[in-house]
């Protein structure tokens, strides 16, 4: 499973992942597959609903209870069975790349972090060394930027 030996002909694996519910049972959920000729994918977790199972091979495994562990597993299956499974519906694969991905999350905390020291007019106080930048002037860039990001996540290099 470390990306140096290919599936066998014909074969892929699926893959799970499991966290306790309240009583400490595993719950485990489809996220996809990966086959040769897809032999890497990125699932997002965030939005799984706790609780909602699906089927899966693990049931017959003598896994230890533990209160709060979460579990990856893969089963090695044919192409043609795994071609008819689906996945839970929150677990899209992320068709983002790691770097629009990174710059998304780091304009998102730049905006919020401005925005937490955005004031009124009524509320600022002169301070003549201080700068400032009305919040409208970096909400704009933030958006363009996003925009443009959109378009081309290399505009960047031109």
């Amino acid at each position: 499973m470390l990306g140096t030996v290919p599936f066998p002909e014909g074969m892929g694996g699926s893959v799970y992942f499991s966290y306790p519910d309240s009583n400490g049972m595993p719950v485990w959920q489809l996220l996809g597959f990966v086959t040769n000729g897809k032999p890497s994918a990125i699932f997002k977790i965030s939005g799984l609903k706790s609780g909602e199972g699906s089927q899966h091979p693990f049931g017959a495994m003598n896994i230890v209870r533990t209160p709060s562990v979460a579990q990856i597993g893969i089963s090695v299956e044919l192409l043609d069975s795994l071609a008819q499974q689906t996945p839970v519906g929150n677990a899209a694969v992320s068709s983002v790349d790691s770097f629009t991905q990174f710059t998304q999350k780091m304009l998102d905390n730049f905006y919020n972090f401005a925005s937490s020291f955005a004031v009124s007019q009524a509320q600022m106080t002169p301070s003549p060394s201080d700068m400032f930048i009305p919040a409208n002037v970096v909400l704009k860039w933030y958006e363009n930027f996003q925009r443009r990001l959109a378009q081309n996540p290399l505009f960047w290099k031109t």
